[in-house]
């Protein structure tokens, strides 16, 4: 029955994102932002499902359960947040821009040089961000439906790349819709069954109002607050966010579904998060295997709830694989080949749509190898808006505000200074936001497991100090700040 449910709920979705293919009607622009035509529910509705993913569901509830309620609940508040900061701050000048993909925004400001250099930053931050997703997906699939861990990934890529592929942007929003509807359903319902069951019980010091988790680091301060840091700035150069805010009809449009997107986040990561906390109680002492939340569902929750559930897990998967599938791949193409959008030949299709649906499979296929090296939800999600923090937040930031003083040299120094300070420290470092890093471990005598958290702030403050040196270096620009925007009709 189960099986059965989930099953349905995810044909539902695949039939939606075929149905609504055709708006694509051979068109990049259709295909990549929708025409620039979503109204506030379908913007609204991308940007949360851009936020709500497994890694900020199971994330969310394993790290809870284990850690305390800042712990997990980090991950979709700080998603939150950077929704909110982008809505107050950058929604409606990005949409007045009308860019295809994020990395236009640094040619316009930097050249080409830097739009090479935060694409391929981009796709490989955003492959491991894919993978997270794809992990969840996974232990599903290996839990509920029997089949191995590998056969899971696989599963749920080709469900997402089936409509993906097809109707882009139209297929991802209008899908994304019917997946929050799930997702908030879902989350409501597992809070008030555990309360009505079993209660809301909080272990001590572990619960929302105990604020030692923001203060004290042995009390992980640093990690949560690294986390909220990470996520809700770092997050703000994010490929699918901005994607879905240029498909925005209007630049109210898209500071309105931010705001909007920003409540949602918070309404659904919060009850995962409460639900987490009464694990401990509900489960006593027997052992978990696996995440906590499916531990939950398997062995308590009805079958009824455990469907819903489910079905909002493998939902909000869906709908952020394929916002980064889109949008990676519109990446790889635009601007690493260097493919500007152009009319197709008489009877024939348009070459970016047609090589941004080529390179769709290829960037799956990169996630695919993170998915099964690493097989961590929250970690994955955190080390990609990390990476993004450390190198592009300052460029694009000062892009919009010191316009008078960017220069093409200073956003390659912060991208270079953050990105390379962020890896050498993440290669020294044990642990990485309190999970071993069995990722990239030099061992070394230097650094220890109490130094997990910090190297999220030294990374961005280091990229902006050689941001702001090579600029003051410069003379300062007069006139016309940036270069004219490449044609995008």
């Amino acid at each position: 029955m189960i099986i059965l449910g989930v099953t349905i709920g995810v044909l539902v979705v695949l039939f939606v994102g075929l149905a609504v293919a055709r708006k694509v009607d051979g068109d990049s622009t259709n295909f990549l932002v929708a025409g620039r035509s979503l109204a506030l529910p379908l913007s609204a509705a991308g940007l949360m499902g851009q936020a709500v993913d497994s890694n900020a569901t199971l994330g969310n509830t394993d790290l809870s359960a284990s850690l305390g309620f800042w712990a997990g609940a980090s991950l979709p508040l700080g998603l939150g947040i950077c929704l909110l900061l982008t809505g107050i701050f950058f929604a409606k000048p990005m949409n007045r821009m009308g860019l295809l993909s994020l990395p236009d925004f640094y040619r316009i400001k930097y050249g080409r040089g830097v739009e090479l250099a935060a694409s391929i930053l981009m796709i490989f931050s955003f492959c491991i961000l894919l993978a997270g997703n794809l992990v969840a997906g996974g232990f599903l699939f290996e839990r509920f439906l029997g089949t191995s861990y590998t056969v899971g990934v696989l599963l749920i890529v080709g469900v997402v790349l089936a409509y993906t592929i097809t109707g882009g942007m139209f297929s991802d929003a209008y899908t994304a819709f019917i997946q929050m509807v799930i997702t908030v359903i879902g989350s409501a319902a597992l809070l008030i069954w555990v309360g009505v069951r079993f209660g809301i019980t909080v272990p001590e010091g572990m619960g929302p109002f105990d604020l030692g988790q923001l203060t004290d680091p042995a009390q992980g301060a640093t990690i949560n607050w690294a986390t909220l840091v990470a996520l809700g700035i770092g997050d703000i150069v994010a490929i699918d966010f901005m994607q879905r805010i240029f498909s925005a009809r209007s630049p109210e449009t898209a500071r309105r579904a931010c705001f909007v997107g920003a409540a949602g986040t918070a309404i659904v990561g919060i009850p995962y998060a409460l639900v987490a906390l009464s694990t401990g109680a509900i489960f006593g002492d027997t052992p978990t295997d696996g995440p906590v939340l499916f531990a939950l569902l398997e062995g308590y929750a009805p079958a009824f709830l455990t469907i819903l559930v489910l079905s909002a897990i493998v939902a909000a998967s869906c709908s952020t694989a394929n916002g980064v599938i889109l949008g990676t791949a519109c990446v790889a193409v635009r601007n690493i080949a260097g493919l500007e959008q152009q009319a197709a030949p008489a009877g024939g299709r348009d070459p970016l749509l047609r090589r941004v649906r080529v390179t769709m499979p290829l960037v799956v296929g990169i996630a695919v190898f993170f998915a099964l090296r690493v097989p961590e939800t929250g970690i994955l999600l955190t080390l990609a808006f990390d990476l993004m923090l450390a190198g592009l937040v300052v460029p694009f930031v000062l892009g919009h505000w010191w316009p008078s003083r960017i220069t093409t040299a200073a956003a390659v120094a912060a991208i270079a200074v953050g990105v390379v300070v962020r890896m050498v420290l993440f290669a020294m470092t044990p642990v990485f936001y309190g999970v071993e890093n069995s990722l990239l471990y030099v061992p070394n005598d230097l650094i220890g497991p109490a130094f997990d958290g910090w190297p999220t702030f030294i990374a961005p403050v280091l990229s902006l100090l050689a941001f702001v040196a090579v600029a003051l270096l410069a003379p300062r620009r007069e006139g016309a700040t940036v270069p004219a925007a490449p044609a995008v009709a």
